[in-house]
This record gives C-alpha cells, sequence and structure tokens, in this order.
C-alpha cells in the first residue's frame, strides 16, 4: 500500500471552502470545527484553517508555463482528469492555465489544468494515461 499524504493550509472563509471542494470539485467532507474543515481530496487529507493564505508568485517553470509558486495538487487517471475538466468547465471555473497536454510524446507525457481556489490557493491537477510516466526520465 502507498502512504497518503496530509496537507493543512490556510482559507479565508470555510463556507465558501466547503462549496469548492465539496460542490464544485466533488470531493466529500471529513470532520470539521469552527475554524477547519477536512476534505478527501482524491484519496489524501487537506485540511482547510482558517487564517491568511500562503503567500504565491509565479516562478516555476515548466515546460512552457510559468507556475505559481508553492501550489498544491493530484495526479489523476486521465479518464477522471478529463470528467473533472469537463465538469470544472461546466461549472464556469477560471483557469489560470486551462487544461493542456504538457510535455506530449515525451517520457512523462501528461495533461495538467491550474485554477484557484476561492481563497486564492492555486491547484494543479494532473492527468496520466500511464501512471509509470508520473517519474520518467
Amino acid at each position: 500500500m502507498k502512504s497518503l499524504f496530509h496537507l493543512a493550509i490556510h482559507v479565508t472563509d470555510l463556507n465558501e471552502t466547503r462549496h469548492f471542494y465539496g460542490d464544485v470539485l466533488g470531493c466529500e467532507e471529513g470532520r470539521s470545527t469552527d475554524t477547519w474543515v477536512d476534505f478527501d481530496f482524491f484519496g489524501h487529507q487537506l485540511s482547510f484553517h482558517l487564517g491568511k493564505p500562503f503567500e504565491t508568485t509565479r516562478t516555476g517553470k515548466v515546460g512552457d508555463h510559468m507556475v505559481m509558486m508553492p501550489h498544491m495538487g493530484a495526479v489523476l487517471a486521465l479518464d477522471d482528469w478529463k470528467a473533472l475538466a469537463d465538469r470544472l468547465q461546466s461549472k464556469g471555473i477560471a483557469f489560470d492555465i486551462p487544461p493542456v497536454i504538457r510535455f506530449e510524446g515525451q517520457p512523462g507525457e501528461q495533461r495538467t489544468m491550474f485554477f484557484f481556489d476561492p481563497s486564492g490557493n492555486p491547484i494543479e491537477i494532473k492527468g496520466f494515461a500511464d501512471f509509470d510516466g508520473l517519474f520518467a526520465k
């Protein structure tokens, strides 16, 4: 069994966070208090605590894109990635980097998309046809 990750970050509004991660992304809500809420983020535990979100800058050069750093995300099977991309587009999510193929025809070929949660936290979702390509050289 592979291990799971846990990440705790700040958000500015728990109700907006619940709507975005639950209704928009389709993640299942877990435990919560008045100051934090957990979500099952594609099989991993994300905890959102009220506070000032981390500062980000567009300093990550990946392929042809300058991406927001730091950012969080998930790697999905390609069919799940396509379904999520369609879901986000149907809900009118504004993409920082719209769904695109990156490293086409190369080791590590992937689909990617970048967007922000309501607190401004950057999210990247990758899609792979073959997970063996995730760490391809």
